[in-house]
């Protein structure tokens, strides 16, 4: 395996002495790509936060971030934590916009923010209001995001692409020539429940104030309610358009239980990061899973020999979970 990682300080560039183990991690939605290192500090190394980090593996660019925080020992060892563009959305900032999609937003941000941006796919649903006061801007982007998957059902994963923001539908994103199974990983632990984010019953209602009425809205699984008792999920919403479809694709969405995999040391994968699917082969007990899952979070450890990854999934049912 070919390992090169570059840091970029005033122009200069240094390929430092790095120790084993290099980390790179990365989570669906929240929180920016992590690249965890440590250097051997010599004579000729020298950099700060701030400066560019660039990891390749094989020849394909893995990682572009900058560093953010470094730590001594008396060994001359420094441990290194950079981050990708991501964390800069930890920003906070105020937008009231109109007739805006979510693509628009994040082409907005990005460019208020000097951000670098590569494909972003449309993600067509048009909000008519949004008002985010004193947000963080990745808040405000999940927000336009949530909002789309609830009208639509469709779901979009941002992430930084080798130093660039790409949007994606997740659809998209799916590994399906990689088969993750109880061969390629040491170990693993499952949680399935009814008791979050599963709802058999979708209420949605409106206070149309022209007629002095409240509109109702329900759609429900009567099978399901039978098995699990109600579990019902109520809103108000601020018009009543689309709501009975609305109430379909919010049922389509949680009607099922929310199963959690955690895979560990399973062989690495490049491609695999999160906001992907792949394909999960196990025995989990009350299921056979056969069926693509969402990576929530991953991990990835990379060695000059060797290359693993910790995998957080969810899903797997049928219809992949969103929120």
């Amino acid at each position: 395996m070919n390992i090169e990682l570059f840091i970029n300080h005033n122009n200069k560039i240094y390929q430092p002495i790095i120790e084993e183990g290099i980390i790179w991690e990365t989570y669906r939605k929240g929180a920016p790509g992590k690249l965890t290192f440590t250097v051997v500090k010599d004579s000729i190394i020298d950099f700060t936060e701030g400066d560019a980090v660039r990891l390749r593996v094989d020849e394909k660019g893995v990682f572009l971030g900058y560093v953010f925080s470094k730590k001594r020992d008396k060994e001359h060892r420094i441990q290194v934590t950079a981050y990708d563009q991501i964390r800069y959305l930890k920003n906070r900032y105020s937008y009231i916009t109109s007739n805006f999609t979510a693509t628009d937003m994040i082409k907005m941000i990005a460019n208020d923010f000097r951000l670098q941006t590569g494909y972003l796919e449309d993600t067509k649903y048009i909000m008519e209001n949004s008002v985010n006061i004193n947000s963080t801007l990745i808040d405000i982007i999940q927000n336009t995001l949530g909002m789309t998957v609830y009208n639509t059902g469709e779901l979009y994963v941002l992430y930084d692409d080798f130093g660039k923001l790409t949007l994606k539908n997740i659809e998209s994103m799916v590994i399906k020539d990689i088969i993750i199974d109880s061969s390629n990983s040491s170990n693993f632990d499952y949680t399935s429940s009814i008791d979050e984010q599963t709802y058999n019953r979708i209420k949605l209602y409106y206070d149309n104030k022209d007629v002095g009425k409240r509109e109702i809205y329900c759609t429900q699984d009567g099978e399901n309610m039978n098995k699990w008792g109600v579990l019902e999920y109520c809103e108000e919403v601020k018009d009543s358009v689309n709501l009975q479809e609305k109430s379909k694709i919010l049922l389509k969405l949680y009607n099922e239980k929310t199963r959690h995999l955690n895979i560990n040391n399973a062989l690495g994968d490049l491609r695999v990061r999160a906001g992907c699917m792949i394909p999960i082969i196990m025995h989990l007990g009350d299921l056979e899973l056969n069926n693509l899952m969402i990576v929530e979070k991953c991990r990835h450890e990379f060695y000059e020999s060797q290359h693993l990854m910790d995998l957080t999934l969810r899903g797997g049912t049928g219809n992949s979970e969103f929120e």
